[in-house]
Protein backbone atom coordinates (compact mmCIF):
# COMPACT_ATOMS: atom_id res chain seq x y z
CA UNK A 1 0.00 0.00 0.00
CA UNK A 2 1.14 3.57 -0.68
CA UNK A 3 3.37 5.05 -3.32
CA UNK A 4 6.65 3.41 -4.27
CA UNK A 5 9.90 4.93 -3.09
CA UNK A 6 12.43 6.11 -5.61
CA UNK A 7 10.64 8.14 -8.35
CA UNK A 8 11.53 11.81 -8.47
CA UNK A 9 7.84 12.65 -8.24
CA UNK A 10 5.21 10.70 -6.38
CA UNK A 11 2.45 12.20 -8.54
CA UNK A 12 2.48 13.70 -12.02
CA UNK A 13 -0.49 15.80 -13.16
CA UNK A 14 -0.96 16.46 -16.85
CA UNK A 15 -2.68 19.79 -17.42
CA UNK A 16 -2.68 23.07 -15.45
CA UNK A 17 -6.47 23.33 -15.57
CA UNK A 18 -8.79 24.18 -12.68
CA UNK A 19 -8.95 20.45 -11.90
CA UNK A 20 -5.23 19.82 -12.32
CA UNK A 21 -4.13 22.81 -10.25
CA UNK A 22 -6.68 22.07 -7.50
CA UNK A 23 -5.33 18.52 -7.32
CA UNK A 24 -1.74 19.79 -7.23
CA UNK A 25 -2.55 22.18 -4.38
CA UNK A 26 -4.03 19.38 -2.28
CA UNK A 27 -1.02 17.16 -2.89
CA UNK A 28 1.66 19.79 -2.33
CA UNK A 29 -0.02 21.02 0.86
CA UNK A 30 0.27 17.46 2.18
CA UNK A 31 3.94 17.13 1.29
CA UNK A 32 3.53 14.82 -1.72
CA UNK A 33 6.25 15.42 -4.33
CA UNK A 34 4.19 16.62 -7.31
CA UNK A 35 4.93 17.85 -10.81
CA UNK A 36 2.45 19.51 -13.17
CA UNK A 37 3.05 19.25 -16.92
CA UNK A 38 1.44 22.03 -18.96
CA UNK A 39 2.12 22.37 -22.68
CA UNK A 40 1.41 26.12 -22.64
CA UNK A 41 4.14 28.46 -21.44
CA UNK A 42 1.43 30.50 -19.70
CA UNK A 43 -1.45 28.65 -17.98
CA UNK A 44 -3.70 31.66 -18.56
CA UNK A 45 -3.39 31.79 -22.35
CA UNK A 46 -5.65 30.22 -25.01
CA UNK A 47 -8.44 29.30 -22.61
CA UNK A 48 -11.70 27.62 -23.57
CA UNK A 49 -13.93 28.69 -20.69
CA UNK A 50 -16.10 31.69 -19.91
CA UNK A 51 -14.98 31.40 -16.30
CA UNK A 52 -18.33 31.97 -14.58
CA UNK A 53 -18.40 30.33 -11.14
CA UNK A 54 -21.53 29.25 -9.30
CA UNK A 55 -22.03 30.18 -5.67
CA UNK A 56 -21.52 26.56 -4.63
CA UNK A 57 -17.79 26.95 -5.33
CA UNK A 58 -17.62 29.60 -2.63
CA UNK A 59 -19.79 27.59 -0.24
CA UNK A 60 -17.46 24.60 -0.56
CA UNK A 61 -14.62 26.70 0.86
CA UNK A 62 -11.05 25.80 0.01
CA UNK A 63 -8.50 27.86 -1.86
CA UNK A 64 -11.08 29.90 -3.81
CA UNK A 65 -11.83 31.92 -0.71
CA UNK A 66 -8.32 33.34 -1.05
CA UNK A 67 -8.72 34.37 -4.69
CA UNK A 68 -7.96 38.13 -4.93
CA UNK A 69 -11.19 40.09 -4.99
CA UNK A 70 -10.16 42.11 -8.03
CA UNK A 71 -10.24 38.90 -10.09
CA UNK A 72 -13.99 38.39 -9.60
CA UNK A 73 -17.23 40.27 -10.13
CA UNK A 74 -20.58 39.29 -8.66
CA UNK A 75 -23.59 38.56 -10.90
CA UNK A 76 -26.92 38.30 -9.10
CA UNK A 77 -29.29 36.81 -11.63
CA UNK A 78 -30.16 35.68 -15.15
CA UNK A 79 -32.11 37.23 -17.98
CA UNK A 80 -33.46 34.49 -20.25
CA UNK A 81 -34.42 35.37 -23.83
CA UNK A 82 -36.85 33.38 -25.96
CA UNK A 83 -36.09 32.94 -29.67
CA UNK A 84 -38.32 35.95 -30.45
CA UNK A 85 -36.18 38.00 -27.99
CA UNK A 86 -38.85 38.43 -25.34
CA UNK A 87 -37.21 37.89 -21.97
CA UNK A 88 -37.75 37.16 -18.31
CA UNK A 89 -35.57 38.01 -15.30
CA UNK A 90 -34.72 35.10 -13.01
CA UNK A 91 -33.39 35.21 -9.47
CA UNK A 92 -32.99 32.86 -6.52
CA UNK A 93 -32.81 34.25 -2.99
CA UNK A 94 -29.21 34.38 -1.82
CA UNK A 95 -27.85 32.87 -5.03
CA UNK A 96 -25.27 34.52 -7.27
CA UNK A 97 -22.51 33.82 -9.79
CA UNK A 98 -18.97 35.12 -9.98
CA UNK A 99 -17.50 36.27 -13.27
CA UNK A 100 -13.74 35.82 -13.13
CA UNK A 101 -10.64 37.15 -14.80
CA UNK A 102 -9.98 33.54 -15.73
CA UNK A 103 -6.46 33.93 -17.16
CA UNK A 104 -5.30 35.73 -14.03
CA UNK A 105 -7.12 33.27 -11.76
CA UNK A 106 -5.27 30.33 -13.34
CA UNK A 107 -1.95 32.18 -13.17
CA UNK A 108 -2.63 32.87 -9.50
CA UNK A 109 -3.39 29.19 -8.89
CA UNK A 110 -0.25 28.07 -10.70
CA UNK A 111 1.87 30.45 -8.63
CA UNK A 112 0.23 29.21 -5.43
CA UNK A 113 1.09 25.65 -6.44
CA UNK A 114 4.69 26.65 -7.04
CA UNK A 115 4.93 28.48 -3.72
CA UNK A 116 3.76 25.46 -1.71
CA UNK A 117 6.18 23.10 -3.41
CA UNK A 118 4.66 21.72 -6.62
CA UNK A 119 7.04 21.62 -9.58
CA UNK A 120 5.26 23.66 -12.29
CA UNK A 121 6.69 22.61 -15.65
CA UNK A 122 5.25 25.08 -18.16
CA UNK A 123 5.90 24.62 -21.86
CA UNK A 124 6.14 20.88 -21.12
CA UNK A 125 4.24 18.66 -23.55
CA UNK A 126 3.10 15.25 -22.38
CA UNK A 127 3.62 12.64 -25.11
CA UNK A 128 3.40 9.21 -23.52
CA UNK A 129 3.46 7.27 -20.25
CA UNK A 130 4.40 3.62 -19.93
CA UNK A 131 3.70 1.40 -16.96
CA UNK A 132 6.91 0.52 -15.17
CA UNK A 133 6.74 -1.52 -11.98
CA UNK A 134 4.25 0.04 -9.58
CA UNK A 135 4.06 3.30 -11.46
CA UNK A 136 4.81 4.96 -14.79
CA UNK A 137 7.69 6.31 -16.80
CA UNK A 138 6.58 9.57 -18.42
CA UNK A 139 8.60 10.25 -21.56
CA UNK A 140 10.94 13.15 -20.92
CA UNK A 141 9.85 13.65 -17.30
CA UNK A 142 11.03 10.60 -15.38
CA UNK A 143 9.24 8.11 -13.20
CA UNK A 144 6.13 8.74 -11.18
CA UNK A 145 4.09 6.62 -8.82
CA UNK A 146 0.72 8.15 -9.72
CA UNK A 147 -0.65 9.87 -12.80
CA UNK A 148 -3.57 12.30 -13.05
CA UNK A 149 -5.06 13.28 -16.41
CA UNK A 150 -6.40 16.85 -16.35
CA UNK A 151 -5.58 17.62 -19.96
CA UNK A 152 -8.91 18.61 -21.44
CA UNK A 153 -11.90 17.08 -23.22
CA UNK A 154 -9.76 15.15 -25.73
CA UNK A 155 -7.30 13.80 -23.19
CA UNK A 156 -4.05 12.27 -24.39
CA UNK A 157 -3.68 10.56 -21.03
CA UNK A 158 -7.05 8.85 -21.48
CA UNK A 159 -6.20 7.73 -25.00
CA UNK A 160 -2.69 6.66 -24.06
CA UNK A 161 -3.79 4.47 -21.13
CA UNK A 162 -7.00 3.08 -22.69
CA UNK A 163 -9.34 4.97 -20.37
CA UNK A 164 -12.76 6.28 -21.32
CA UNK A 165 -12.91 9.16 -23.78
CA UNK A 166 -15.51 11.87 -24.25
CA UNK A 167 -17.79 11.11 -27.20
CA UNK A 168 -20.51 13.78 -27.03
CA UNK A 169 -19.62 17.44 -27.37
CA UNK A 170 -20.88 20.95 -27.79
CA UNK A 171 -18.74 23.33 -29.79
CA UNK A 172 -18.48 26.86 -28.45
CA UNK A 173 -17.26 30.20 -29.80
CA UNK A 174 -16.71 33.22 -27.56
CA UNK A 175 -15.41 36.75 -28.13
CA UNK A 176 -14.17 39.24 -25.57
CA UNK A 177 -14.72 42.99 -25.92
CA UNK A 178 -12.92 45.64 -23.93
CA UNK A 179 -14.60 48.82 -22.66
CA UNK A 180 -18.04 47.55 -23.66
CA UNK A 181 -21.00 48.39 -21.44
CA UNK A 182 -24.08 46.19 -21.48
CA UNK A 183 -27.52 46.70 -20.03
CA UNK A 184 -28.08 44.96 -16.70
CA UNK A 185 -24.44 44.03 -16.08
CA UNK A 186 -25.51 42.25 -12.89
CA UNK A 187 -27.23 39.52 -14.94
CA UNK A 188 -26.06 36.63 -17.04
CA UNK A 189 -27.90 37.08 -20.35
CA UNK A 190 -28.86 33.74 -21.97
CA UNK A 191 -30.46 33.31 -25.40
CA UNK A 192 -32.41 30.29 -26.66
CA UNK A 193 -32.53 29.71 -30.42
CA UNK A 194 -32.77 26.22 -31.92
CA UNK A 195 -31.57 27.38 -35.35
CA UNK A 196 -28.43 29.11 -34.08
CA UNK A 197 -27.72 27.15 -30.91
CA UNK A 198 -29.28 23.67 -31.18
CA UNK A 199 -28.77 21.82 -27.93
CA UNK A 200 -27.50 24.81 -25.99
CA UNK A 201 -27.64 28.64 -25.79
CA UNK A 202 -25.94 31.91 -26.57
CA UNK A 203 -24.80 34.23 -23.78
CA UNK A 204 -23.61 37.72 -22.87
CA UNK A 205 -21.89 38.44 -19.59
CA UNK A 206 -20.17 41.51 -18.20
CA UNK A 207 -16.93 39.98 -16.94
CA UNK A 208 -13.99 41.50 -15.11
CA UNK A 209 -12.92 44.44 -17.25
CA UNK A 210 -14.39 42.88 -20.41
CA UNK A 211 -17.69 41.75 -21.88
CA UNK A 212 -17.95 38.17 -23.13
CA UNK A 213 -20.31 37.08 -25.90
CA UNK A 214 -20.54 33.44 -26.84
CA UNK A 215 -22.58 30.70 -28.41
CA UNK A 216 -22.39 26.90 -28.18
CA UNK A 217 -24.25 24.24 -30.12
CA UNK A 218 -24.19 20.51 -30.65
CA UNK A 219 -20.82 19.64 -32.11
CA UNK A 220 -20.57 20.19 -35.84
CA UNK A 221 -17.92 21.54 -38.16
CA UNK A 222 -16.22 24.54 -36.48
CA UNK A 223 -17.07 26.61 -39.55
CA UNK A 224 -20.80 26.05 -38.97
CA UNK A 225 -20.49 27.20 -35.37
CA UNK A 226 -18.63 30.33 -36.43
CA UNK A 227 -21.28 31.13 -39.04
CA UNK A 228 -23.97 30.69 -36.40
CA UNK A 229 -22.04 32.98 -34.05
CA UNK A 230 -21.97 35.69 -36.72
CA UNK A 231 -25.74 35.41 -37.11
CA UNK A 232 -26.12 35.51 -33.33
CA UNK A 233 -24.19 38.79 -33.16
CA UNK A 234 -26.69 40.27 -35.63
CA UNK A 235 -29.65 38.94 -33.67
CA UNK A 236 -28.64 40.34 -30.28
CA UNK A 237 -27.81 43.82 -31.60
CA UNK A 238 -30.90 45.31 -29.86
CA UNK A 239 -29.42 44.13 -26.53
CA UNK A 240 -25.73 44.73 -27.21
CA UNK A 241 -24.45 45.85 -30.59
CA UNK A 242 -20.91 44.74 -31.40
CA UNK A 243 -21.32 44.39 -35.17
CA UNK A 244 -18.72 47.05 -35.84
CA UNK A 245 -16.46 46.34 -32.88
CA UNK A 246 -13.40 44.14 -33.18
CA UNK A 247 -13.04 41.67 -30.31
CA UNK A 248 -9.87 41.72 -28.25
CA UNK A 249 -9.80 37.93 -28.00
CA UNK A 250 -11.57 35.02 -29.70
CA UNK A 251 -11.71 31.50 -28.33
CA UNK A 252 -13.36 28.32 -29.56
CA UNK A 253 -13.35 24.71 -28.50
CA UNK A 254 -15.18 21.52 -27.63
CA UNK A 255 -17.23 21.09 -24.44
CA UNK A 256 -17.97 17.53 -23.29
CA UNK A 257 -21.65 16.95 -22.51
CA UNK A 258 -22.04 13.18 -22.26
CA UNK A 259 -21.31 12.71 -18.56
CA UNK A 260 -18.44 10.97 -16.80
CA UNK A 261 -16.40 8.68 -19.09
CA UNK A 262 -16.04 4.96 -18.48
CA UNK A 263 -13.59 3.83 -17.27
CA UNK A 264 -12.46 7.02 -15.58
CA UNK A 265 -9.58 5.38 -13.72
CA UNK A 266 -7.20 2.43 -13.74
CA UNK A 267 -4.46 1.28 -11.37
CA UNK A 268 -2.61 4.39 -10.16
CA UNK A 269 -4.20 6.73 -12.71
CA UNK A 270 -7.24 9.03 -12.45
CA UNK A 271 -8.95 11.42 -14.84
CA UNK A 272 -10.37 14.66 -13.44
CA UNK A 273 -12.17 17.71 -14.85
CA UNK A 274 -13.01 17.84 -18.55
CA UNK A 275 -10.81 14.78 -19.18
CA UNK A 276 -13.21 12.79 -17.01
CA UNK A 277 -16.29 14.31 -18.67
CA UNK A 278 -17.06 15.99 -15.35
CA UNK A 279 -19.14 18.71 -16.99
CA UNK A 280 -22.85 19.27 -16.47
CA UNK A 281 -24.70 17.83 -19.49
CA UNK A 282 -27.30 20.60 -19.10
CA UNK A 283 -25.42 23.82 -18.28
CA UNK A 284 -22.00 22.77 -19.65
CA UNK A 285 -20.55 24.12 -16.42
CA UNK A 286 -17.52 22.24 -15.19
CA UNK A 287 -15.42 24.56 -13.04
CA UNK A 288 -17.24 23.77 -9.79
CA UNK A 289 -16.87 20.00 -10.13
CA UNK A 290 -13.33 20.39 -11.49
CA UNK A 291 -12.23 22.27 -8.38
CA UNK A 292 -14.18 20.13 -5.92
CA UNK A 293 -13.09 16.75 -7.29
CA UNK A 294 -9.59 17.93 -8.17
CA UNK A 295 -9.04 18.87 -4.53
CA UNK A 296 -10.61 15.63 -3.31
CA UNK A 297 -8.50 13.56 -5.72
CA UNK A 298 -5.38 15.21 -4.32
CA UNK A 299 -6.43 14.37 -0.76
CA UNK A 300 -7.14 10.76 -1.72
CA UNK A 301 -3.79 10.29 -3.50
CA UNK A 302 -1.98 11.89 -0.54
CA UNK A 303 -3.71 9.45 1.83
CA UNK A 304 -2.62 6.59 -0.45
CA UNK A 305 0.93 7.93 -0.39
CA UNK A 306 0.84 7.84 3.41
CA UNK A 307 -0.42 4.25 3.42
CA UNK A 308 -3.78 5.27 4.88
CA UNK A 309 -6.02 3.87 2.12
CA UNK A 310 -6.13 1.74 -1.00
CA UNK A 311 -5.37 3.07 -4.46
CA UNK A 312 -8.04 5.78 -5.09
CA UNK A 313 -8.64 4.38 -8.56
CA UNK A 314 -10.51 1.55 -6.80
CA UNK A 315 -12.88 3.67 -4.75
CA UNK A 316 -12.54 7.43 -5.22
CA UNK A 317 -14.27 7.38 -8.60
CA UNK A 318 -17.48 6.33 -6.82
CA UNK A 319 -17.67 9.93 -5.58
CA UNK A 320 -17.78 11.33 -9.12
CA UNK A 321 -21.11 12.88 -10.15
CA UNK A 322 -23.17 10.68 -12.48
CA UNK A 323 -25.47 13.45 -13.72
CA UNK A 324 -28.37 11.00 -14.16
CA UNK A 325 -31.08 13.67 -14.05
CA UNK A 326 -29.03 16.11 -16.09
CA UNK A 327 -28.25 13.50 -18.76
CA UNK A 328 -31.99 12.83 -19.03
CA UNK A 329 -32.63 16.55 -19.42
CA UNK A 330 -29.85 16.74 -22.02
CA UNK A 331 -31.58 13.99 -24.03
CA UNK A 332 -34.94 15.74 -23.73
CA UNK A 333 -33.52 19.11 -24.78
CA UNK A 334 -31.66 17.57 -27.73
CA UNK A 335 -34.81 15.87 -29.02
CA UNK A 336 -37.58 18.28 -28.11
CA UNK A 337 -36.09 21.79 -28.09
CA UNK A 338 -38.80 23.98 -29.61
CA UNK A 339 -38.53 27.67 -30.43
CA UNK A 340 -42.30 27.91 -30.71
CA UNK A 341 -42.78 26.47 -27.22
CA UNK A 342 -40.25 28.86 -25.70
CA UNK A 343 -41.81 31.83 -27.51
CA UNK A 344 -45.25 30.91 -26.16
CA UNK A 345 -44.23 29.89 -22.65
CA UNK A 346 -41.26 32.12 -21.74
CA UNK A 347 -43.32 33.98 -19.14
CA UNK A 348 -45.04 30.92 -17.71
CA UNK A 349 -44.40 29.52 -14.26
CA UNK A 350 -43.34 26.03 -15.47
CA UNK A 351 -40.66 27.44 -17.81
CA UNK A 352 -39.39 29.84 -15.16
CA UNK A 353 -39.31 27.08 -12.54
CA UNK A 354 -37.37 24.77 -14.89
CA UNK A 355 -34.94 27.57 -15.77
CA UNK A 356 -34.28 28.28 -12.09
CA UNK A 357 -33.48 24.61 -11.51
CA UNK A 358 -30.94 24.70 -14.34
CA UNK A 359 -29.30 28.09 -13.88
CA UNK A 360 -29.23 28.18 -10.09
CA UNK A 361 -27.57 24.78 -9.81
CA UNK A 362 -30.36 23.00 -7.99
CA UNK A 363 -30.09 19.73 -9.93
CA UNK A 364 -27.58 17.61 -8.02
CA UNK A 365 -27.96 14.18 -9.64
Amino acid sequence: MGLIPGPAFECTIVGASFAGLSCAMSLAERGVATQVLERKADPGERLHTTGVLVRDVIDDGGWLGELPRELTRRIDGVRLYAPDMRSVALNAPGYYFLATDTPQALRWMAERCRQIGANMRLGATYTKARREGDGFRVDGFGRTSYLVGADGPKSRVARDLALGENRKFLFGVECEYENLEIAEPDRLHCFIDRRLAPGYIGWVVAGVGIAQIGLARRAAAPGAAKAAFSAFIDKIAPVVDVRRIKPSHIRAGYIPCGGVVDPVAAERVLLVGDSAGMVSPVTAGGIHTAIKHGEAAGRAIAAFAAGECDDPSRWFVETYPRFRTKRALRWFYDHFQSDLAFNLLIGSRPIQAAARLVFFHRLRS
